[in-house]
């Protein structure tokens, strides 16, 4: 006699051969969103194109990588897995990544260049240098026409003075990797005491110079240690993952870098309470 199972059975079964297919895992679908909802456990929509539909998810684990409100209609590429929900016996897409059409192939090569260079210890916490209390010379990589030098001299301003040196780069477009190492190079040579490798915030485009496998090895191999500051807060690159210090923005690493000046001030007076009161204790006890 044939086996007879529960539907619970079959429907373990079928999820267990959908989690083991290789057709069905780590794939990237493009389509348009439909029926979109959303809760607090995240997105739920019908991704579809011209012939065909499929139930999709996105769940509340995976929208820290999303940089984008999904609408209805809108044409995406989605990465992820299809899953089986077992107690209604339907199989949905399962989201890991959202983008805008156009953008997995870059995704892709950011996550393949990632764990390369992880695993060749490149992110190893160990290699990374501390930051110079007091630097005396503070050497930029970034583009001379845009604001990242311009909000990093008036920030500077009211912090520790130091001297600034600016190695002009491209920032984006043909040729930016290696303007950005010419620039990282050149200032290893200069004296400086710190670097700050920067750009304003844009599209994955606009950033992907700081991806480039050339800029995180000239970063690890800087004599010098380095603070990122790419794009905006929610920005992530490969060159983020290298750099000595991460900072939110080309602002944020000048103040990172610089002590207040009140900040010095209030130290200072507080070592100097702190010796008056030594030194009034010896003289008293020289007294008796």
């Amino acid at each position: 006699m044939a086996e007879v199972i529960s539907v619970a059975e079959l429907n373990s079964r079928v999820s267990e051969l959908f989690s083991k297919s290789p057709n069905l895992n780590d794939i990237w679908v493009s389509g348009e969103i439909s029926g979109l909802k959303k809760y607090p456990s995240g997105y739920y929509f019908v991704l579809k194109d011209s012939s065909s539909a499929i139930n999709s998810a996105m769940f509340k684990s995976a929208l820290g990588r999303l940089n984008f409100e999904p609408t209805e209609n809108m044409k995406i590429r989605a990465f992820g897995r299809v899953g089986l929900y077992v107690p209604q016996g339907r199989y949905q897409f399962i989201v890991e990544v959202m983008e805008k059409s156009g953008l997995g192939d870059r995704y892709l090569a950011f996550e393949a260049l990632k764990k390369k260079l992880d695993e060749e210890g490149l992110f190893d916490p160990s290699h990374k240098r501390k930051l110079p209390l007091y630097p005396r010379r503070i050497g930029v990589v970034t583009s001379q026409s845009g604001a990242v030098i311009h909000d990093i001299i008036t920030t500077s301003a009211s912090r520790y003075t130091a001297d600034i040196l600016l190695a002009p780069a491209m920032v984006q477009g043909d040729g930016a990797a290696e303007s950005i190492v010419a620039g990282i190079q050149l200032l290893n040579k200069a004296g400086v005491d710190v670097i700050i490798v920067g750009r304003g915030g844009g599209s994955i485009e606009d950033l992907w110079a700081f991806n480039e496998e050339i800029v995180a090895r000239a970063i690890y191999n800087s004599k010098v240690p380095i603070v990122s500051a790419v794009g905006h807060e929610t920005d992530f690159t490969i060159a983020d993952f290298v750099a000595d210090v991460r900072a939110p923005t080309p602002t944020g690493a000048a103040a990172i870098i610089l002590r207040d000046k009140s900040e010095i001030r209030s130290e200072l007076q507080s070592y100097t309470t702190r010796l008056n009161r030594a030194m009034s204790a010896v003289l008293e006890g020289m007294k008796h």
